[in-house]
């Protein structure tokens, strides 16, 4: 296994959520970490709560230039790229029958094509330092819910994205991965629209008997999930489930 201590490592959507759980579990344990986002009061917070070895730039990674921007910082800030951690994305719930394709688009540039552009920017670096690239899948790849259609397929898409990289990158030792957490209460629930702020904690408690273990999941959880994949040196185009049992689709005993 790889030592985490003293790794580079570039987290997209670093200001919330997985995103900063991931970035702070890696800073406690000797990483040198830059996040990125769109929102700079959150990405600033973030920093200031874990010092000096994270690093926050703002930027939109479906624009180009401004993912050329943050990969020169992390490559700055980490002298190198060790980890490169495709998690910043977008959800969007409604039926089939009322998507606009517009909407749809933007889900798939943000979750599937920012993603693949980011990666092709971080290859050289990563080359140079046999390191790893992780995506964030969703357990929606292994549950069918209505009125999820455009999340779950650029989800399938992320994961297959993964396995194929995994074989085009391995040659030049770069390991690619992807992690499909279960349930963990974060802002893109909001931001779809499935519930208010006020109301997360709620939502959250209520599909807790969905999980087999009885609890929905925790950032940190999904971090340990993300650390194994970018340290673990025989280990590539693997999906790892962190769910809590929620893909079992255990209703009842």
């Amino acid at each position: 296994m790889l030592d985490i201590k003293g790794m580079s490592v570039l987290v997209t959507g670093g200001g919330s959520g997985i995103g900063s759980g991931t970035a702070g579990y890696f800073v406690e344990r000797g990483a040198r970490v830059t996040i990125c986002g769109r929102r700079p009061e959150k990405l600033q917070q973030v920093a200031a709560d874990l010092g000096e070895d994270c690093h926050w730039i703002t930027g939109d990674i479906t624009q180009a230039a401004d993912r050329s921007r943050i990969m020169d910082a992390a490559i700055e800030h980490g002298r190198g790229l060790g980890l490169l951690v495709n998690n910043a994305g977008n959800m969007l719930r409604g039926p089939i029958t009322e998507l606009r394709e517009a909407e749809v688009l933007e889900v798939f540039h943000a979750n599937v094509v920012a993603a693949m552009m980011m990666t092709a920017l971080g290859v050289p670096h990563l080359e140079r330092t046999g390191g790893a690239v992780i995506f964030l899948g969703s357990v929606h790849t292994r549950r069918a819910y209505p009125g999820a259609s455009t999340y779950a397929a650029s989800k399938g898409a992320v994961e297959v994205l993964a396995r194929v990289l995994a074989a085009e990158l391995g040659p030049k030792k770069i390991r690619v991965g992807c992690v499909l957490p279960g349930a963990v209460a974060t802002e893109i629930n909001v931001r779809a629209g499935l519930c208010t702020a006020e109301e997360l904690e709620a939502r959250m408690r209520s599909i807790e008997s969905s999980h087999v273990l009885g609890r929905i999941g925790t950032e940190t959880e999904v971090a340990e999930a993300i650390a194994y994949l970018a340290c673990a040196e025989w280990t590539t185009g693997a999906s790892l489930v962190v769910d809590g049992g929620l893909a079992l689709g255990v209703s009842g005993y």
